[in-house]
């Protein structure tokens, strides 16, 4: 039963989220479903860095002991995605020799193509996470998309590079391997979340997926089915309620609640003489003597000025692969900071493009909350992690190609365990 569990971790500077998930025989064949999601409150870590290795390994110990006592099963393994300011995004090719003396392409190729493509500088405190084959040219023949099986003489990839930084990945694979977790592999968010959310169809067309979360928000660009750009923004959710703190001079527990609760991303259709009563909001949280009433358009300007420059920023992002307002499979809002009222609206006006929240489109469950724009990203690791394990098992198909080639995981695991005693 072991090991039929695939189980997706997101750490998030809030939270830590646990996706648990099963292959199950159907009777029609054997089908993943989601067992369990759990979430616990997430500390030492910050814009996707661990500032406290001893407190992180507590808060993915706790989220795991409920999951464990939830599902039934132990968790040995995880996915885990990963969420920094410092991850770089380079293109690169690889050139390769057929070779076959008929010609014919095989894995083995396609595995040196990859490797060549790696042959880029990366600085000293950098390690490559991903390599993801964006296209292939057999000869002068290009924009194939899986060449394995053709006759050529020459193979050439065009590859995307993500890089991440080192010391984050060292600190962030401590913290889980103390708590006697295996890493199957450490995945970027958005790419994982992508695997849940954007459609084959919108894939082609050109979308994006964007991860607002506390303290980052994250994205991932799409078209003809690949990758196009990915980055992530040092801006999220938090600042949204720093904002509304200093706005309100009010504490920042408060803040957070009147944000949610009362917050909109669009003040242009509010009444300037509307008043909220808080008063219940601030006895709540100890600041009854202080604030009372908050007038709601003032509190929606507060909101919109931080909304629109996440929006601006992504748009930036756009512009940098010039596919700003030229998006028509839409943009993709997940992560918690999506729980702001007029959001989608925010986003419309700002990125010109088709805006929607974000929902699983791709494996049916009976537990709802799996279906919060939160939870996908641990959700997406499942899928990214099923793919990855089948296609391993087969070793054929243009997925195999996608396989992460970054042995940063494994050398992590074997400098940690030579640590310990």
């Amino acid at each position: 039963m072991k090991d039929n569990i695939i189980a997706g971790l997101d750490i998030g500077s809030t939270e830590v989220r646990l996706v648990v998930a099963q292959h199950k025989n159907t009777g029609e064949g054997e089908e993943l479903q989601i067992i369990g999601a759990i979430k616990a409150p997430s500390n030492g870590i910050n814009k996707g860095a661990v500032k406290s290795i001893e407190d992180v390994t507590s808060s993915i110990s706790a989220c795991l002991e409920k999951a464990e006592r939830l599902v039934g099963v132990p968790i040995d393994s995880v996915w885990v995605s990963i969420n920094s300011p410092y991850i770089k995004c380079e293109k690169s090719r690889g050139v390769v020799a057929v070779s076959k003396g008929d010609g014919e392409i095989s894995q083995e190729d396609v595995a040196r193509a990859l490797e060549a493509a790696q042959a880029l500088s990366v600085p000293p405190n950098y390690e490559i996470l991903h390599v993801i084959p964006v296209k292939f040219t057999v000869d002068n023949q290009g924009d194939i998309k899986d060449p394995v099986g053709m006759t050529g003489v020459r193979l050439e990839v065009e590859t995307l590079i993500i890089q991440g930084l080192s010391s984050q990945i060292k600190n962030l694979t401590k913290a889980i391997f103390r708590t006697n977790l295996d890493i199957e592999d450490l995945v970027l968010s958005p790419l994982a979340a992508a695997e849940a959310v954007i459609g084959a169809k919108q894939k082609e067309l050109g979308a994006a997926l964007v991860n607002i979360g506390a303290s980052t928000t994250s994205l991932a660009v799409f078209e003809e089915g690949e990758l196009l750009h990915t980055a992530v923004i040092p801006i999220g959710s938090d600042h949204i309620t720093a904002d509304v703190a200093i706005g309100l001079r009010c504490p920042i527990n408060f803040a957070d609640r009147v944000k949610k609760e009362y917050g909109s991303a669009v003040p242009s259709n509010l009444d300037k003489n509307e008043e909220i009563d808080v008063s219940e909001i601030a006895k709540e949280e100890g600041v009854a003597d202080e604030i009372t009433t908050v007038n709601k358009k003032y509190l929606a300007e507060i909101i919109e000025a931080r909304v629109e420059e996440i929006f601006e920023k992504v748009d930036q992002e756009f512009k940098k692969i010039e596919r700003s307002g030229m998006l028509p499979g839409g943009v993709f809002l997940i992560g918690g900071g999506t729980k702001l009222a007029n959001i989608i609206e925010a986003g419309k006006k700002k990125l010109r493009l088709p805006v929607s929240l974000g929902t699983n489109k791709k494996i049916a469950t009976i537990i709802d909350k799996v279906n919060d724009t939160e939870y996908l990203n641990a959700l997406g690791l499942i899928i990214w992690g099923d793919n990855l394990s089948s296609v391993s098992s087969s070793k054929t198909g243009k997925f195999a190609a996608k396989l992460d080639m970054s042995k940063g995981v494994d050398q992590v695991k074997k400098w940690f365990k030579a640590l310990m005693p």
